[in-house]
């Protein structure tokens, strides 16, 4: 068996995606790059996407960065990474019900966390308040998971796959594609159970804490949460043509969103642990704004002192930021 020509490939793929894929779904082609590309004849452009993605430095970070508890005791705690895995399987399944591109979806959700910064939404804060302060420019790790693929690691990623990555987050403007608003969506949903489990069996939660009314709504266990959340949203968004929840599911959800944030991620344990990584993010921050010859050389000609110190630190992992802080504080001889 031969191989088809990339211009075989792509008519092949069309004719697919025309009988199969719903009109509102995204097309993977024409590919549209910053810097234009030779077609491949194995794989789509949403898929050479993906697997740039998986091949980054970036992804590969993401499995010693925070989801909410930081260096958990037990192996079964979320990371980053394994946040992303799950909000990417979602993504494809509510992708492939509504006959969308499971491949964009996936692409976007591979790459949408790409930029978060060391101790999860905690480090996050620390950071922006850091760049207002010193820089008078915030910091959002939407924003820089562009930057990581655009300018860091330069993966020339298509034009649908950049867009679902920057506005997979509140405040970013809606995406451009429908996969892109069920990454959006999905995000949240993956985040709210998973952390919801994490959160019990770190002793933050008890089961019976959890509020009864949108528990009886949405289910009493985290499976049971997705199953009805995802069935909710791919038969709302059916009818609507749009990526949409149903009133009941989606309040219950919103609401379940505001308890974990009140009672979990801004909670007591997480701000005791707010003050150490502030301490530690924050440590960093100026020790390096202040001794630049200490970072590694430019990932970006041309990228300002803020630049250098934002990439630098955001690319950390917790434990390398632990290790980082310590040598530099404590006196030698005191680290392990």
């Amino acid at each position: 068996m031969s191989i088809e020509t990339p211009t075989a490939y792509r008519k092949r793929i069309e004719a697919l995606e025309a009988a199969h894929l719903s009109p509102l779904a995204a097309r993977s082609y024409p590919a549209r790059r910053a810097r234009a590309e030779e077609d491949c004849a194995l794989r789509t452009p949403f898929q050479r996407d993906r697997d740039r993605i998986v091949h980054s430095k970036a992804f590969r970070r993401l499995k010693h960065k925070t989801q909410v508890f930081v260096a958990p005791e037990g192996d079964h705690y979320r990371t980053r990474l394994t946040h992303t895995l799950e909000a990417t399987q979602v993504s494809r399944t509510v992708a492939r019900a509504l006959r969308l591109n499971e491949d964009l979806a996936e692409a976007i959700g591979l790459g949408h966390d790409l930029g978060h910064p060391p101790f999860g939404h905690i480090g996050e804060e620390v950071l922006d308040r850091c760049g207002r302060e010193r820089f008078g420019r915030g910091f959002r790790h939407n924003e820089h998971s562009l930057r990581v693929v655009d300018v860091l690691e330069a993966l020339n990623l298509t034009e649908p796959v950049r867009d679902g990555i920057l506005r997979h987050s509140s405040g970013a403007g809606e995406p451009a594609t429908l996969e892109g608003k069920i990454v959006r969506l999905v995000d949240r949903i993956a985040y709210i159970n998973h952390d919801i489990d994490d959160a019990v069996r770190a002793g933050v939660l008890a089961p019976e804490d959890l509020p009864a009314r949108e528990i009886a709504i949405l289910g009493d266990t985290g499976s049971r949460r997705i199953d009805t959340l995802v069935h909710d949203l791919v038969e709302h968004s059916d009818r609507a043509g749009d990526i949409v929840q149903g009133d009941e599911v989606g309040g219950a959800m919103l609401r379940l969103r505001t308890f974990m944030f009140q009672n979990v991620y801004l909670g007591e344990t997480a701000r005791q642990q707010h003050a150490r990584i502030e301490r530690v993010l924050r440590g960093l921050f100026d020790w390096f704004c202040e001794h630049p010859e200490e970072l590694p050389p430019e990932a970006a000609p041309g990228a300002s002192p803020a630049d250098r110190v934002i990439d630098y630190i955001a690319g950390m992992t917790d434990r390398f930021a632990i290790r980082a802080w310590a040598e530099r504080t404590v006196p030698q001889g005191f680290v392990a």
